[in-house]
């Protein structure tokens, strides 16, 4: 049964297990003092005193669903003291992870079906940024289709997976 109203997302095999595993956007949010991406030598995103947010697509994602993505990350109250971004005016970096969605069911080598192709992931990505830009967040992000180094500090540590 499709989750949330949506279609069901593509798969390989159509399978009720299939149904049930690709809810939708997944981010995992981490409470930094720093953070940063590398591409090339050159940083391209840098933080401190925020979240870092890694967001997996997947096929049954939508603008409506990195748009939730973006407010609940927003509302997030991990921060000290039970504060969220939206409370404290923390930045965020976001970074595109389309590993979030490898599939370990068979064998050892992870299977990357789930995951969304960049040319649907990249305008979702962008999709989150945008929402919480709109919301007066400074955002940093990653490069999109490239090799990045993602360095952090965790506090606490405190990490959380959100799925939409």
């Amino acid at each position: 049964m499709p989750q949330s109203g949506r279609s069901k997302p593509a798969c390989r095999v159509a399978t009720d297990k299939c149904a049930r595993t690709l809810v939708g956007v997944r981010a995992v949010v981490q409470t930094v003092s720093r953070a940063s991406v590398t591409v090339g030598g050159e940083v391209v995103g840098a933080i401190a005193d925020g979240l870092l947010v890694l967001v997996g697509v997947t096929h049954a994602d939508t603008e409506a669903t990195a748009r939730t993505l973006a407010r609940k990350v927003h509302e997030l109250r991990i921060l000290d003291g039970d504060e969220s971004a939206a409370t404290m005016a923390a930045p965020i970096l976001v970074v595109s992870q389309f590993t979030l969605y490898g599939d370990t069911a068979k064998g050892r080598r992870p299977s990357w079906t789930a995951a969304a192709p960049a040319e649907v992931a990249e305008p979702l990505i962008t999709a989150v940024v945008s929402e919480l830009r709109e919301r007066g967040v400074v955002v940093e992000t990653g490069r999109f289709r490239t090799q990045m180094l993602v360095e952090s500090v965790n506090v606490g540590p405190r990490t959380v997976l959100l799925d939409i």
